[in-house]
């Protein structure tokens, strides 16, 4: 039996200059590793840095014909649970998000997902939302509970975002159903 924990990449959706989202991705990540039930990675989209779609073949084919996309399909199909953390930009998903998503198909399915949105009033909710409903045509179990962080600029201080009750709680919840989800999931890829 295999004592290895499942791969957990944490996906951090804002490419632009000035974002947050690495701030908010390293309190998650380090609260997931106090969590213990999963092996920690990072994909910074901004690095890894895929055009906007340009493969000349739909991704459910897996027939790519650039190196770009079968990086991040390798790191894809190399994880067995993701966390997305991401911004809310008019109301919605934000673009460098959706095309990473859209890149890929077959890499994503049956793979436990949790949602770290940040904003304003709302925390991303409405930007959460609509990722959901690109996961689910994905096959990938997005976890009901997500950590949302309204007013999230407020708890970042000296550059590093301070994690409260409540969203410390919210990443435990979810990280304890991904890891419930995970057994499952991986039965349905076999």
């Amino acid at each position: 039996m295999s004592t290895s924990k499942p791969v957990l990449t944490i996906i951090i959706a804002s490419i632009r200059d000035g974002r947050k989202g690495r701030i908010v991705a390293d309190w998650f990540a380090a609260e997931a590793e106090k969590h213990g039930a999963f092996d920690v990675r990072i994909a910074d989209l901004k690095e890894i840095d895929l055009p906007l779609m340009t493969e000349p073949n739909h991704p459910r084919l897996k027939q790519y014909t650039q190196d770009k996309t079968w990086e991040w399909s390798r790191m894809i199909d190399a994880s067995d649970a993701f966390a997305f953390v991401m911004p809310e930009y008019n109301h919605s998903l934000i673009a460098p998000l959706a095309n990473a998503v859209d890149y890929l198909s077959q890499e994503w399915n049956h793979k436990p997902a949790a949602i770290v949105s940040y904003g304003g009033l709302s925390g991303g909710q409405r930007a959460a939302q609509d990722l959901r409903t690109r996961l689910t045509a994905l096959s990938v179990v997005s976890m009901p509970a997500q950590v949302s962080l309204p007013f999230f600029a407020e708890h970042i201080v000296d550059g590093v975002f301070e994690g409260y009750d409540l969203a410390n709680m919210a990443v435990n919840d979810v990280l304890t159903a991904m890891a419930k989800w995970h057994p499952a999931l991986v039965t349905l890829r076999a």
